[in-house]
């Protein structure tokens, strides 16, 4: 009709849009792309977000928290009101094995466990005061990563992209750098729940093969038109079938696939880093462990440069001691899961600011719960406490050396700014220019969102 009417110059306006590739790259991609950018409610901080997990629970009182009344009661009965723990059995104060230095201009206290994560210090907004209603493993994943306590819900990842879109044309836009080991609840935490199939979190796993079936045999051209063939029918399936979510998915997913299949083996390529960067980041470690976490938060800084939305990284499990979770074993646990982490964590910081993409990226590091100033039983060990432990935020829009909230003498309870994870979660979806209230979805007759009825913004640590 362009063509025929107006001499055809609508015809030659609209050729020129549709040699723009994010617009010509299939039917269901030019028109109804779920993950095409999306406006915000307001203007964002944050463009991205990477949430480095830290599963299993580290200890406050370790970390970022020092309790000096706890230190001169060491090895002595423990004088505050305990509350039921996960295995009830309760032992002397235990202080920390590790000392404290004030660090930057902010002078935030940092434990000597992360001697390199500490010199970012004046990047850091340390949380005291972060609570959670669960102290079991399971549940407590499912909440700081969905917001609820059972499996089901949408996780945060794809609450960003559903609200965001993603920059990404050739990426999914919520990604799970899987760096050995599933955190209890498995997959589910990762989960798109309700929303539509297409918000789920991609798992890259570490190795050779970081995707499934990402290698072809096929050339590219072979490729192409069978890809070509596949849009032409599904367009008409569409057409026929209407609005499907599973239909209109699995359309998305079959050409994200194919652009896959280019994009992912130049990602996991670090060759073009140079050898400086991989070093920074601690790839020519001795320790594997140290090798794959470093690696996987290279990887992290290369998916938000390519403009994925939402990106965790996970955890793995040490030879020799557990993850974050030590029921005994303090020292050797804490000390090798922290000796794994620092190096990796600080470059990221570091890397991210030199590159001009902190500012816009939100790094979170967090676990699901803290742990208690006390021995469990007569272990060397502390047990779950989700009564009031730390976690800390950089860039996308925080305050930097900052310390928001405190607990007890003891470092047991949240007494100062009590915060929530749906605090938390509100916090960061206004920093990515969306209020959570608004966020919703429409599931079994009522609207849904990642905070439900709770969660507040935390103004005082947004920059």
């Amino acid at each position: 009709m362009l063509m025929r009417t107006a001499n055809g110059f609508g015809g030659l306006a609209l050729s020129a849009l549709l040699a723009d590739g994010s617009l010509a790259d299939g039917p269901s991609i030019a028109v109804q792309d779920p993950l095409a950018p999306k406006s915000t409610h307001f203007p964002p901080k944050a463009e991205n977000v990477i949430f480095l997990y830290m599963d299993g629970g580290p200890s406050q009182v370790d970390t970022f928290d020092p309790k000096p009344r706890l230190q001169k009661e060491h090895g002595e009965p423990f004088k505050a009101p305990v509350i039921q723990t996960q295995f009830d059995a309760i032992g002397r104060a235990l202080g920390s094995p590790w000392s404290f230095r004030n660090y930057g201009e902010s002078g935030i206290p940092i434990s000597e466990l992360f001697p390199r994560t500490a010199r970012c210090a004046d990047e850091l907004c340390v949380i005291r005061s972060m609570t959670s209603p669960f102290a079991e493993h399971t549940r407590a994943n499912y909440f700081v990563h969905t917001g609820h306590g059972m499996q089901g819900r949408p996780s945060m990842g794809s609450w960003a992209v559903y609200g965001l879109g993603t920059q990404s044309r050739n990426l999914p836009g919520f990604v799970v750098l899987d760096s050995g080991f599933v955190p209890p609840g498995g997959l589910d935490c990762f989960h798109n729940g309700f929303l539509p199939a297409t918000y789920q979190g991609s798992i890259f796993k570490h190795g050779k093969q970081p995707v499934a079936d990402i290698h072809s045999d096929e050339s590219l051209a072979v490729r192409q038109r069978k890809m070509e063939l596949l849009r032409r029918l599904d367009s008409e399936l569409l057409d026929r079938a209407g609005d499907n979510d599973a239909l209109e998915s699995s359309i998305r997913n079959y050409e994200l696939a194919f652009q896959m299949q280019a994009a992912v083996p130049e990602l996991f390529d670090l060759s073009s880093e140079s050898q400086a960067t991989q070093r920074l980041y601690g790839i020519d470690a001795k320790r594997p462990e140290k090798q794959t976490y470093a690696r996987q938060c290279l990887l992290a800084r290369r998916l938000v440069e390519r403009g994925v939305r939402f990106v965790e990284v996970t955890y793995l499990r040490p030879e020799g001691v557990n993850r974050w979770d030590q029921h005994g074993q303090l020292k050797e646990g804490h000390e090798l899961n922290a000796h794994i982490t620092d190096q990796p964590v600080a470059a990221l910081l570091s890397d991210l600011k030199s590159r001009g993409l902190l500012d816009e990226t939100l790094v979170i590091w967090a676990g699901e719960f803290g742990r208690t100033p006390f021995a469990q039983g007569d272990s060397d060990g502390r047990d779950h406490s989700p009564h009031g432990f730390s976690i800390w935020m950089a860039g996308g829009g925080v305050k930097g050396g900052t310390i928001y909230g405190a607990t007890d003498e003891y470092g047991y309870q949240a007494i100062e700014n009590r915060l929530e994870i749906h605090d938390l979660h509100a916090t960061m979806l206004h920093l990515l220019g969306l209020d959570h209230t608004r966020l919703t979805f429409r599931h079994s007759s009522r609207d849904f969102r990642l905070t439900d009825v709770h969660g507040h913004v935390v103004k005082e640590i947004i920059a």
